[in-house]
Order: structure tokens, then C-alpha cells, then sequence
């Protein structure tokens, strides 16, 4: 029988390795951007066209390689980071495995330009699909300059799977936060269809965080710092009252890698534990550094998650660390515009010591003298006699008859248990069971609805025809909100602002970091437009639907959500009515939006069943 295992082709090889490494255009741009830190260098610009799909390209200003390395660069297994094995435990840089440009190579067209800084001549190299097209000497600047070009041209498989522009860029956007925010010392430039996105001078670390997020980031952020022998924690968090539904402003950063950790997150929550509302995501960018020794970051493909040494110590260290930051905030002082400024000592009086009290005692006063005693040690008035207390009623037996009648409002009873008169007007149409359940009565029985499924099928049918039919009614704000959110919020809202403004928005400014809104829904409060926009905001962030009706139905969806009657809540008699009529008045009242069912009904002969011996 002849043998069946054969060595694979290289190319194939770098194909199979590039489904690890290289999912999306993020993936190129993480990896591009973190060979760019690598090099050292101060300033680093991000080219990306059609959300990186037709390029993603890198230049930086680092070390550059030389006619050897830039040709060996491209071969897999070829690192300049280690040496042996026992180098993956001192790690000091990004990547050390050499098989992301070795992937990338496989799978696009890719040019190099690169030059070191002491050579008059730099190398200029094309691959297309592993093949080397051509190397040529060339004139160029110090540094690199990576172009990728054709995502996925020779898989069209692979490319099918991509997403939308939309998506695709949010996604380039996040790796792109990730590096500039763990390096903020290096000048970063961000470039998308030819329009500047970001251009992030070198900064400190809280400067850098308001530059990337903009918006009122800078007054939400409480410092969190600690030194220990295990980890030295150096950051921010955010305080209570800026907590968001979505998990998008919360970064991890070991040795200056992103990282992602459940673990490191419930520390975090458990800090916050008692101060949060439910549900509610604070934002953090914390950098944790730890001996290379005692963390294990090659049990991942991107890298983005790490095995750690002794995750019980940092667990308790981190949660106390952020417990500190939070306290410290929480004990500073603060103006109370309810404290009475009559009981604060004057600031002239302050150095003044306070003089003491003389006592004065009047030795011959005798409790039980007739006398009056002396004003100036007592202002006693003895009470007049009330000998002659009948003379109070005097005249009140007088003219009995024109006395004043006093009238007394008495309960009228107007039903009783077992009364039958008019028993059908004082009979309950609905009943709210647990502030969860509204149970009506029907000809064969009864019915049982869900209020907040059902509130959400009203929402959802009612926003969803103002979409449609583009007639949505709007109130006037007396005074508009600003509302700030961070620069990939802003983009995500620009895509739904038509379809925002058809549920009844007025928009009436749009900056790069705020939104002004004059106009809101009827039935939507002021005090719910930022949870209503959040919660579609968090809804939406895997990205927005192409077809506008997909898009109305996403966003009919997300605020029926957010605004129907949550269950806990009380309904008088009218609203239960008014609930349980809107439901059967829809056009598919059996399911909620999210295709769970909204009311049961038990027949009179399901009762019997329950009562027969």
C-alpha cells in the first residue's frame, strides 16, 4: 500500500497558518503596527482603504532592515526576538513567532520598502501569494513601509466571510486604540479613504486616553496606582456615574501587550461591587507590569490572552488597587449646596480662640419666695392664677340654637361582598399578578400577558411603521441635550441617523465627539434619550445592517427593548387596559420582536380539571 502522508507545499502551509493569524484586516494592522513599535519607532502612520479590504499599509520611522533580513522576513519561523526556547519567557517585544508576514505574504499582495538608517540604499520587494515578484535597490527614507494590498485575493472563500465596510473599519479602529493607547509616547496618524481619523501627538497616558476617546473623558477618569513586588499597577478608571451598558472603554495591558482576561475583569467588577446600577460596565485602561518570567503569553494565536503566574495575588491586588483609587475619589471634598452658611465660622474669626463662659449664681434666690426674682438672673414669668378657670366658658350656653354645627363627611359604602346589585360595573376588567402578569377575562376563559413582552410588540410595531412610513411625530426640547460619545460611537451614529430621525429624533448639530438633540419621540422622556441610544449603540456593535429595512427593524428592536415596562412595575387599571388592548391590535401579537411568546390562555375547562377530585 503506498504511503497517504505527504509534506504540504509551503505556500499551502502559509495559507492553513494564515487562518490563525490573519482573520480580518485588523489582523494585518495589529500585526503591522506592533512590528512598527517593535522597530522602534517614534512615528508610526496607518493607510487603510475600504475599511483595509483594497489596503492596509504601514510606515514608521524604526531601525529598518538590511537586503538579508528583508528578504528572510517573509519566510515563516524567521524571528529576530528569540534564539532558543527558554526565550518565550523573557519576552520584551510584540511578535517573536515570524509567522505573520509569512501569512500575510500568502494570502495578498504585499510591498516593502525599508532602510536602515546608516545605508545610502534601501530594499524595495514585491510578493504576490508567497511568490517573490521582484527585490530592487531603492531610494528611501529611514524606516519601513509595509503596503498590503488585496486581502484574501487568491482565497475567495475566506474574503466572502468579511463584513461589511462598517464592521471591518470598527474593527481596524479597535487594534488601532489598542496599540496607541499601550504606547502613548509614539506620534500616531490614522488614515481611512484618504481622510485623517486620528493624529495622536506623543502625550502621557491621560492625555492620550482624552485624544483617542474625546468627549468628557477626561473629567470621568480616576487614577489607580500601586507598587508591589508581584505587579506594579498604573491607570485609570472610571467613576460610578459614568458607567455604560456596553464593555467598549475597557483595556487590559500587560507589559504593554491588550489583553483580554475574564479573570482580571471580575476583579475589577468586585471592586465596583455596591456602587454600580445592574447591568452597568465601568471603563478602565489598565497597564500591569510583571516580570516576563512570571507570565506565559503563547497560549493564544493573536496573543491576546496570557497565562499568569499567580493569578489568585493579582487578582486581590488589582481589586484592591482600584477600591483605593475609588475611595480616595469618593472622601474628597465636595460643594453641598444644602449646608447652612449661617453655621460656618466666619473666616475672620478663625484664629480666634473662643472666650469662656462667666457663671453667675444668685445665692439668696429661694424657689418657693412670692417674690419676683431678679432680671438679671432669671426671665421666669410666673403663669396667672386659673382660679377662676369657668369664666373660659362664659357665653357658650347662650343661644344654644345659634351655635356653630359641626358636619361630619360619612363613608358611603357602595358595594359590599355579597351584594349583587351592580356587580358588573365594579367587576375588575384586568388584574396585574406580581407586577409581572396582566390576566383578563374572555368568553372561554382567561388570558395571561407578559407586560414587558407585550409593551415590547407594541413598541416594536409602532416604531417600526414610523420608520416606514417616515410620519414619526416629534416633541420639541426646551433646552437641547449634548450628548458626548467617542469617535467609533459618533461613526456608528452617523449611519443611523436617518433612520433615527424617522422614529421622531431631531438632530441639530453633529460634531466629531458630540450630538445636540432638539427633538425627541413622543413617547420617549428626556431623561431616556442617553439609555435609548446607549442600549442601540451596544446592540448594533457587530456592526450596522446594509438594507435600510434591516436597519429600521435593528433599531425598532433595540428601543422597544429599552423603553418597555420592565417587569416590577406597577399598571394601574387603565394602563393594564390600554397594554392588553395595544397587544391584540397588533399585527402579530403572539411573539415579542425577539420571538418570545407574549400570552398564554387556561380554558374554563382547564380550571375544572384543577378542581376535580
Amino acid at each position: 500500500m503506498s504511503s497517504i502522508i505527504q509534506l504540504l507545499p509551503d505556500h499551502v502551509a502559509n495559507q492553513i497558518a494564515a487562518g490563525e493569524v490573519v482573520q480580518r484586516p485588523a489582523s494585518v494592522v495589529k500585526e503591522l503596527l506592533e512590528n512598527a513599535v517593535d522597530a522602534r519607532a517614534t512615528d508610526i502612520k496607518l493607510i487603510i482603504k475600504d475599511a483595509g479590504k483594497a489596503l492596509v499599509q504601514v510606515i514608521d520611522n524604526g531601525l529598518g532592515m538590511s537586503v538579508t533580513d528583508a528578504r528572510l522576513c517573509f519566510e515563516r519561523h524567521a524571528t529576530s526576538k528569540i534564539r532558543q526556547a527558554e526565550d518565550l519567557f523573557s519576552l520584551h517585544t510584540k511578535g517573536f513567532r515570524g509567522e505573520a508576514l509569512a501569512s500575510i505574504a500568502a494570502i495578498a499582495h504585499v510591498e516593502m520598502k525599508t532602510k536602515q538608517d546608516q545605508e545610502e540604499l534601501g530594499n524595495h520587494i514585491i510578493i504576490e501569494g508567497s511568490k517573490f515578484i521582484s527585490q530592487d535597490a531603492a531610494v528611501l527614507p529611514k524606516g519601513t513601509s509595509f503596503a498590503v494590498k488585496n486581502l484574501f485575493f487568491n482565497i475567495p472563500a475566506r474574503r466572502n466571510f468579511l463584513k461589511s465596510d462598517t464592521v471591518e473599519y470598527r474593527h481596524v479602529v479597535d487594534e488601532f486604540q489598542r496599540i496607541a493607547l499601550a504606547h502613548p509616547k509614539i506620534h500616531f496618524t490614522f488614515y481611512h479613504n484618504g481622510s485623517e481619523m486620528f493624529n495622536l501627538a506623543p502625550a502621557t497616558s491621560r492625555q492620550r486616553i482624552v485624544a483617542v476617546f474625546a468627549g468628557k473623558t477626561n473629567e470621568k477618569l480616576i487614577p489607580v496606582q500601586e507598587e508591589t513586588e508581584i505587579v506594579t499597577i498604573e491607570g485609570f478608571v472610571s467613576k460610578p456615574e459614568f458607567a455604560k451598558k456596553s464593555r467598549g472603554e475597557q483595556f487590559f495591558f500587560v507589559n504593554d501587550r491588550f489583553i483580554k482576561s475574564g479573570y482580571l475583569h471580575h476583579a475589577v467588577m468586585a471592586a465596583y461591587d455596591g456602587i454600580l446600577k445592574d447591568g452597568a460596565q465601568p471603563s478602565y485602561f489598565l497597564n500591569l507590569t510583571l516580570p516576563p518570567h512570571t507570565i506565559d503569553i503563547n497560549i493564544h494565536p493573536t496573543k491576546t490572552e496570557i497565562k499568569f503566574d499567580d493569578e489568585q495575588a493579582l487578582y486581590a491586588i488589582l481589586r484592591a488597587s482600584i477600591k483605593h483609587g475609588l475611595g480616595q475619589f469618593n472622601v474628597a471634598p465636595v460643594l453641598d449646596f444644602d449646608r447652612d452658611s449661617n453655621l460656618d465660622t466666619p473666616y475672620h474669626y478663625k484664629d480666634f480662640d473662643g472666650a469662656t463662659p462667666t457663671i453667675q449664681v444668685d445665692g439668696n434666690f429661694n424657689p418657693f419666695s412670692e417674690e419676683r426674682p431678679s432680671k438679671q438672673f432669671s426671665t421666669y414669668k410666673k403663669p396667672e392664677s386659673t382660679a377662676n378657670w369657668e369664666s373660659l366658658y362664659v357665653g357658650l350656653d347662650e343661644n344654644p340654637n345659634e351655635s356653630q354645627h359641626l358636619t361630619f363627611e360619612n363613608e358611603e359604602i357602595t358595594s359590599s361582598l355579597f351584594q349583587d346589585e351592580e356587580v358588573e360595573n365594579s367587576v375588575h376588567k384586568t388584574y396585574q399578578i406580581h407586577k409581572k402578569y396582566i390576566i383578563s377575562s374572555i368568553k372561554s376563559g382567561m388570558v395571561i400577558v407578559d407586560q414587558q413582552r407585550a409593551h415590547q410588540r407594541v413598541l416594536y410595531e409602532q416604531f417600526l411603521l414610523n420608520m416606514t412610513v417616515k410620519q414619526a411625530s416629534s416633541q420639541q426640547l426646551l433646552f437641547p441635550l449634548n450628548l458626548f460619545y467617542s469617535s467609533s460611537e459618533m461613526e456608528l451614529i452617523s449611519g443611523l441617523q436617518l433612520s433615527l430621525i424617522n422614529t421622531g429624533f431631531v438632530f441639530e448639530e453633529n460634531d466629531t465627539d458630540h450630538i445636540v438633540i432638539s427633538g425627541i419621540p413622543v413617547n420617549v422622556t428626556e431623561s431616556e434619550v442617553s439609555i435609548v441610544l446607549e442600549q442601540l449603540l451596544n446592540d448594533l456593535q457587530d456592526g450596522i445592517p446594509e438594507s435600510s429595512f434591516s436597519q429600521n427593524d435593528s433599531i425598532a428592536k433595540s428601543m422597544a427593548k429599552s423603553l418597555a415596562v420592565k417587569t416590577g412595575s406597577y399598571l394601574t387599571e387603565k394602563e393594564q387596559e390600554n397594554l392588553v388592548n395595544g397587544l391584540f391590535a397588533c399585527k402579530d401579537p403572539n411573539v415579542s420582536p425577539f420571538h418570545k411568546p407574549t400570552f398564554i390562555t387556561m380554558r374554563v375547562e382547564d380550571l375544572d380539571k384543577k378542581f376535580a377530585l
